[in-house]
Parts: structure tokens; sequence; C-alpha cells
């Protein structure tokens, strides 16, 4: 498997993103007019293509210098994917449940003592840890120190958001707060009010309350939940982007399949980049502008360093 600079990224994707601008996305942009090399000192964005899920996982990590940079022996982790939609892994609306398995399989290696997956569903919950594949990639593990769960209506707590734009107090659910290490791994796809939902967005499911109250103003919402719970790493999977009729969708031709991953350190290099592949600007995303105008991280790609 080889490295992929942003140049040759955007080429092999371009095709891909064509097929969006048919089914309702924004026109395609010059892509190719991005820089072939990040030359700036910004944040690590590690890109890898692979079939071999496993694989691709594991030299994405290693590309920033393995799951031991960000798990270390003893500390507890959450993964958190987006299981929130009764589909499957072909529909493209939850986390890749090999993905979300191979991860865990790092931590562990890594030496985490105990690693939770969870996540607040928008259908039934039962419905959604089964039918996306996930519980069960997971069980398949057949290890004592890894828990998918089941959210306790109990263990969410209200906070105060400081210098919070929209939300002045919000209610977060506990046991990601108390994580040593919280990896973020959200499903990239298109989103009818955010436009996309990569891994700012993923951070709705670790929070209470109504949760559609932050649509009124997603960006600055977002922003103030991201700046409370801090994700330690973000892998965005876009092994199939889910490119129409987000985020539920439901139809097998709005699902391109890229066998792609991008993981970082800064939650909004993570997202910058996963916007390309949407025929989209980071800029362009209200989401991904307010973070970066809001100092949550880097949007900027000449300035990221691709690993």
């Amino acid at each position: 498997m080889n490295r992929i600079d942003r140049r040759e990224f955007v080429r092999r994707s371009l095709k891909m993103t064509l097929a969006s601008a048919a089914v309702g996305s924004v026109p395609l942009l010059d892509l190719l007019a991005l820089p072939a090399q990040a030359a700036g000192q910004g944040p690590p964005v590690a890109v890898r293509k692979g079939r071999d899920i496993a694989v691709l996982v594991r030299e994405t990590l290693g590309a920033l210098g393995g799951m031991g940079a960000f798990v270390k022996s003893g500390e507890t982790v959450v993964v958190k994917p987006n299981i929130g939609w009764d589909r499957t892994a072909e529909q493209g609306a939850n986390t890749h449940p090999l993905v979300v398995r191979a991860v865990v399989e790092q931590c562990l290696e890594a030496g985490a003592k105990t690693v939770r997956i969870f996540d607040r569903t928008c259908n039934d919950p039962r419905r959604c840890y089964v039918q996306s594949g996930i519980q069960e990639a997971v069980e398949s593990l057949h290890s004592e120190r890894v828990r998918i769960e089941h959210m306790d209506r109990r263990a969410y707590r209200e906070f105060d958001i400081a210098n919070g734009r929209d939300l002045k107090r919000w209610s977060f659910y506990q046991p990601a707060l108390e994580a040593d290490r919280f990896i973020n791994l959200p499903v990239a796809k298109h989103h009818s009010i955010s436009l996309l939902t990569l891994g700012m967005k993923n951070i709705m499911g670790v929070i209470g309350g109504n949760r559609g109250q932050l649509h009124r103003n997603i960006a600055d919402s977002l922003v103030d939940i991201n700046s409370v719970v801090h994700s330690t790493l973000t892998m965005v999977d876009a092994t199939r982007i889910l490119v129409a009729n987000g985020p539920q969708g439901g139809r097998l031709e709005d699902v391109r399949v890229l066998d792609t991953l991008i993981a970082s350190p800064d939650i909004v290099a993570a997202d910058a980049y996963a916007a390309t592949l949407f025929g989209h600007r980071p800029e362009q995303i209200p989401t991904i502008a307010a973070a970066a105008q809001r100092g949550l991280g880097t949007m900027d790609l000449a300035r990221v360093r691709m690993m």
C-alpha cells in the first residue's frame, strides 16, 4: 500500500466525486489547484488507500507513529464510531464495522486497559448496533478489555461551556469525558443541514439533551461541544462515502467506494481533508470554517504535513 500525496489522491477521487454532483451536492471545484505537497509546519494528516481494512488501519496509524503515539499502556479508551442508523455497512450511514474492529485491536496492542464503544443513536439503539455490524465485529475480538455498550441515561452531566457562542451549558456523557483517550471514528457522508457530517459532528453522539436544537446554528454549536469533548485522534472512515440523502441514507446508488482512511490528531484538519472527497473546499463547510476561526484546529491544507 502506497502513501498518497494530496494531488495524486484528489486525481483518484475526482471521478468518484463527479457522481456526487449528479445526485444533488454542490458543483465540483478545481481540486487540482491544491498544492501537490504540504510544506507547512502544521498538524500531521495521514491518508491511505487500500481494500484490506485491517492493513489500511494499521498503515494509516503507522504514518502517525502508530496507535502507541496516542494510547499508552494502562489507559482507558473510548472509541466513538457512528452507529446512529438502522442501516447495513454497505449503505454507508455508519462507520464500517471492520474499521471499528481494527482500531479497537490497535488500542489493545498499544496496551489499553479498557476500550469502550458506544453511541447515542438516532434509530433504535439495539437495531443500530446489530444492523450496522459493529456489535458483532467488536464482540468477535473476544476480549475482556473491550466493551460495546448502550449508553446509560443516568450518566449524563451538565457542564458549563467556557467561551461558548451558541451553547453556554449542555449535557455530556460522562464516560466520554472521563476516558484517558477519546478516539473519534466518524464515517464521511452528506448531511442535509450541515452539508457534511464528519469528525466534529460525530461528537453529537456523546451529548444529551435535545440535539435538534443544535441544528439552528450548527456551526457554532458543534464548535462549542467540541471545545468540551477533545478528540485524541480523529480517523475519518471514507472506505465508502454517502454522497446524497444523508445522514440516514438507504440507497446503495448514493454510496461511493473510495477505500480510504484519513487520520489526524487535529480534528479540523481531518475534516478539512475529508471535505475534498465531496468536491468541497474546507472553507465552504460552515462547521469547518467556524472551528478554524475559533482556534479548534487547522483547515488550511497548505499548512498540514501530509504523512
